[in-house]
């Protein structure tokens, strides 16, 4: 047995044709694959965004309630080790540069081999002193600059000299990768390969043979790294979301490649294809742009994902049941014949692909200090934090370190032990204080029926609607040990 994981970032399903047929996006092979294989219409983030997403990957259960951006602790059940420790071979390929960062120090090393391209988004590659060449701009992405032009910012820019025709590119390298790996173990059994690219992931960097698909007469400043508040023309966010179009189908093309090795070498057989994304994007819906500063909409949450199984040969078809990131591990570790450790919160989704069958009545999603969401498929529930109880929020981790600097030595010295938590496994951990980062109380406490108003644009009043969706938070809180704070900061008894 054989399985094969893409992993996109930011990949919006609303501008894929299997999700969204009159979307303009020119994406053949995602509708080939969806003829392929299994369409999963509820699939909804867990904990956000990249590199959390990533811990739920691997350890299946959700982590957003306790700890922010980081690493992978020491008593995280790791499924690629796992799969590792029972003689399966695990092959991780990617240019997400937060495997490399502080936060992400602990993830690549648990696969038995792994491989990185360099360059992507501020990626610190090339060494330059001298300030580079940027054009004019509609917009600087403000929380990258550090002032002047540091930061991802400047090094996006450095970057770019070194990325100039479509080989070049990380991606087109990833799946160049990729395709090395399929040929080279193709006869081989009992391996899996983790495939990873950022993109489309903002900036929206793309060869010009795939912008020249979308002729356009935009003649304004250059505009491919949205972020925040959407302050721009129609012009200018029409240009921004063709370039996001383009990126889009870039990431369409070499998805053509991994199929056209699944069709040559006849893979359908014997190999699981997952192809998924670890959450959407806004392209100005709602205001905004990106993610993390504005509740997460369905653009954001409702997440595509794709699933072909070869022991149950199902293509072409859709699934309604919800299911989550967290299932991915547990599937995983299922259809190899490795044990599901007692902690993980997923489930295999053998019964899902075969008949649809439920796996679970609500799905709970957010990010550390910002609302705390849950979702039945049919109306989302967005607790917002109460104001003067916005910044109880706590670390608890035995690995101090954010996305790209280690907790200082004034926040460690404020530190407590901690009791363990239930998935700790008896180990206590660092309480460290820690930060209202988001202001998700500035937005305040929202509900809204997908299936009235699908584009979320008006939030409901339901007492009776409300009152139920609180009293699931408040039990998935439970279930995943939630620290008691949270509880007081959303004001839940």
């Amino acid at each position: 047995m054989k399985a094969i994981v893409v992993l996109y970032d930011s990949l919006n399903k609303r501008f894929l044709p299997p999700y969204e047929p009159g979307c303009g996006t020119i994406a053949p092979n995602f509708k080939r694959l969806a003829e392929h294989s299994i369409k999963f219409e509820n699939s909804c983030v867990g904990s956000m965004p990249c590199m959390p997403a990533r811990r739920e990957l691997h350890t299946g259960r959700y982590n957003f309630l306790h700890r922010e951006w980081g690493p992978l602790e020491p008593f995280d059940d790791s499924m690629p080790q796992i799969l590792r420790n029972n003689g399966i071979y695990t092959h991780l390929i990617s240019d997400h540069l937060h495997y490399w960062e502080d936060g992400g120090s602990t993830y690549h090393n648990r696969y038995s081999s792994w491989e990185i391209v360099r360059g992507q988004e501020g990626d610190h590659w090339k060494g330059q002193v001298k300030e580079p060449q940027i054009p004019p701009v509609v917009k600087i992405p403000q929380k990258q600059t550090g002032g002047g032009t540091s930061g991802l910012w400047r090094y996006d820019w450095v970057n770019r000299d070194y990325i100039r025709t479509e080989k070049d590119f990380p991606q087109t390298k990833c799946f160049d990768l990729a395709c090395e790996f399929i040929e080279k173990n193709r006869r081989q059994d009992n391996w899996l390969l983790h495939l990873e690219t950022f993109d489309p992931h903002e900036p929206f960097y793309v060869p010009q043979k795939y912008l020249n698909l979308y002729p356009e007469d935009y003649k304004g400043k250059h505009f491919d790294w949205p972020r925040g508040r959407t302050e721009e023309t129609k012009e200018e966010i029409a240009h921004c979301r063709r370039q996001y179009r383009a990126l889009t189908t870039m990431c369409d093309y070499n998805l053509g490649r991994i199929l056209d090795l699944m069709d040559r070498w006849d893979l359908w057989r014997d190999t699981l294809l997952i192809v998924g994304t670890d959450h959407g994007f806004l392209l100005a819906e709602h205001g905004y742009w990106g993610k993390n500063q504005m509740p997460y909409y369905q653009e954001i949450a409702a997440t595509p994902l794709f699933i072909w199984d070869p022991r149950y040969p199902i293509g072409g078809v859709s699934r309604r049941a919800l299911v989550q990131m967290i299932d991915w591990a547990p599937t995983l570790l299922s259809y190899f014949g490795c044990p599901i450790p007692p902690d993980v919160q997923g489930e295999d989704l053998s019964k899902v692909l075969q008949w649809d069958e439920p796996i679970r009545k609500y799905a709970l999603y957010g990010v550390f200090g910002g609302h705390v969401n849950i979702t039945d498929g049919r109306y989302v529930y967005m607790r917002a934090p109460v104001q003067e109880k916005a910044d109880e929020l706590y670390n608890y981790t035995l690995m101090p370190m954010y996305m790209n600097e280690r907790f200082s030595a004034a926040e460690l010295r404020e530190a407590a032990l901690s009791p363990p938590f239930s998935f700790t496994k008896d180990c206590p951990v660092l309480k460290i204080k820690a930060k209202d980062k988001y202001k998700a109380g500035k937005f305040g406490t929202l509900l809204f029926d997908l299936q009235e108003d699908p584009n979320q644009i008006c939030p409901i009043q339901n007492s009776a609607i409300e009152a139920g969706m609180q009293k699931a938070l408040i039990d998935l809180m439970r279930e995943n040990d939630s620290p008691p704070e949270q509880f007081v900061r959303l004001g839940l008894n």
